[in-house]
């Protein structure tokens, strides 16, 4: 009885298991890395690349291939390709079918329950929003954990001599955050959690891109800007990447950069790219410090170590200016696979819990054995507890009687410990009202505000109201979210020998649209 956990990347992923020896072992895709670039090339209506060769498809072809999809989560913006559109669900369940199809192939066995990670900082949309990837993927998705919780469970394995309390710090590709967790006891906490979706990796690529991109105009005034070019511009891209990657080992390192015949030699010291991107750097170190702060303000000041997750933690100025910074010793942990590795170990853990709770002892004990886990090491597990906190706040838009003036009235609270479930009367404001409006709004700054541009909108339905009701009628609002940070939110307009409910239910696509959508991508070719 396999299960998976899976780093679904901004701009690669990788997907894992527990050996027959207890270890979390990231699996190879077919092109024999650890880890598979999130890139998608539509070579046919029927046919779809995922992986290098997509991503090399993209300096030929840049039109038919997508990339950062996991950007868009949450988001209704479909990319059309070969005149079909596709949701962002729908290419990042292309990109869960290459890892689980790879993965088959790998271990000889199905690919089915799986638990998928996603950054601290996503919103209720981006998680319901991966939850739908995986079930269009053909794929059984067990929980939604964020990412540093998983890079935490890699880092207690490797770590299991004593309490800890941490700081992770998450940047990856496209998104970033930074949390502090105690482990105590073989039991994690998320205490706090900060970050930004729109910061990563990527954008430090971006910086290159811009900046060799100048420097060829420079040189050649007369060709023009080569990002003015599909062709030039993906070029240019995987150049900056290479030069991004090449600076972590070199000091400097030159680039040939090509563009309507002509070339401009372009030398980047690590130095000069260090300060082309110190503002990014920067924002990251004001994040963690809110997170610090968030930390201190329940009781937690002090830290045994600063943990560095993320491909993008290599670059070293990373881990230099976080010390000079923070005044906190940065340890790099399996920087590109831990979270995979704690993905599948949180994998096996909760599926051996559920079998324990459900009575089937008889699996649970057959799932041990094949782990070669001792009765110690499955009584630890069983005992084991993971707490977490909302990333962000959510409420609905309140109407004030005399001024009509809109705002936003939490119910969750950024940092709040989950599960919540919070419950608060409302009521109409006009006499005679035969529907209210319910509006879910979404914290969408790093602070909580009651303004409604300060928000968005992740859902709304209508509720109606038996007819010749006074203003001021009471309407039962209950938010609950989860534990993977998935909201339900349930309306209920309450009178005697009645009650008329209604269930919003989060993100882009309904339960009829991922199964349509699963339908028809059951027939394209993934390879």
């Amino acid at each position: 009885m396999a299960v998976f956990g899976i780093d679904l990347g901004t701009t690669y992923s990788c997907i894992a298991y527990v050996d027959d020896v207890g270890r979390p072992t990231v699996l190879r895709n077919l092109e024999g890395t650890d880890t598979t670039p999130s890139v998608v090339f539509f070579e046919s209506p029927d046919n779809v690349v995922v992986g290098a060769t997509a991503k090399d498809s993209a300096v030929l072809e840049p039109d038919l291939v997508v990339s950062r999809i996991k950007r868009d989560m949450g988001h209704d913006v479909p990319r059309v390709r070969h005149g079909r559109p596709y949701t962002p669900e729908e290419i990042s369940a292309f990109i869960l079918r290459k890892l689980a199809d790879d993965a088959r192939t790998d271990t000889g066995e199905p690919v089915e329950d799986v638990v998928v990670t996603v950054p601290a900082y996503f919103g209720a949309a981006e998680r319901d929003a991966t939850h739908k990837a995986g079930q269009i993927a053909g794929l059984n998705v067990i929980d939604i954990i964020s990412e540093p919780i998983a890079a935490a469970i890699t880092y207690g394995l490797l770590n299991p001599e004593r309490d800890h309390t941490i700081v992770v710090y998450d940047l990856g590709g496209g998104t970033f955050d930074t949390t502090v967790i105690t482990l105590r006891g073989g039991d994690i906490e998320v205490v706090c959690t900060d970050g930004d979706h729109e910061l990563g990796g990527a954008d430090w690529d971006d910086r290159l891109v811009e900046h060799l991109a100048e420097r060829f105009e420079q040189e050649h005034p007369d060709a023009g800007s080569p990002l003015l070019d599909k062709q030039s511009e993906q070029q240019l891209r995987r150049d900056a990447e290479d030069l991004k990657k090449t600076l972590s080992a070199r000091t400097q390192h030159v680039v040939r950069v090509m563009h309507e015949g002509r070339v401009a030699t372009v030398e980047v010291t690590r130095e000069g790219f260090a300060e082309l991107t110190r503002d990014l750097l920067d924002r990251t170190v004001e994040i963690t410090r809110r997170t610090l702060d968030t930390a201190a303000a329940k009781g937690v000041t002090s830290y045994d170590h600063l943990v560095l997750v993320g491909g993008s933690t290599k670059m070293p100025a990373v881990a230099e200016t976080l010390q000079k910074e923070l005044q906190l010793e940065p340890r790099l942990q399996d920087p590109d696979l831990a979270v995979a590795k704690g993905a599948a170990l949180y994998a096996f853990e909760e599926t051996y819990r559920r079998l324990l709770r459900a009575g089937e002892h008889d699996r649970a004990e057959d799932m041990a054995a094949r782990a070669g886990l001792s009765p110690d090491q499955q009584e630890r597990i069983a005992a084991r507890t993971i707490k977490t906190v909302a990333s962000r706040g959510f409420g609905i838009v309140v109407t004030d009687r005399d001024t009509r003036r809109r705002t936003v009235e939490h119910l969750v609270h950024a940092n709040d410990a989950l599960p919540a479930a919070v419950t608060r009367d409302f009521y109409t404001v006009d006499p005679g009202q035969t529907g209210v409006d319910v509006e879910v709004m979404e914290q969408a700054g790093s602070v909580e505000s009651g303004e409604l541009e300060d928000n968005g909108l992740i859902a709304e339905g209508v509720l109606r109201i038996p007819p010749g009701k006074p203003a001021g009628w009471p309407i039962e609002v209950t938010f609950a979210l989860d534990t993977a940070g998935l909201l339900q939110v349930t309306s209920r307009e309450r009178e005697t020998g009645e009650a008329l409910e209604l269930r919003v239910q989060i993100g882009g696509m309904s339960e009829e649209d991922v199964a349509e959508s699963r339908a028809a991508l059951s027939k394209v070719q993934v390879s």
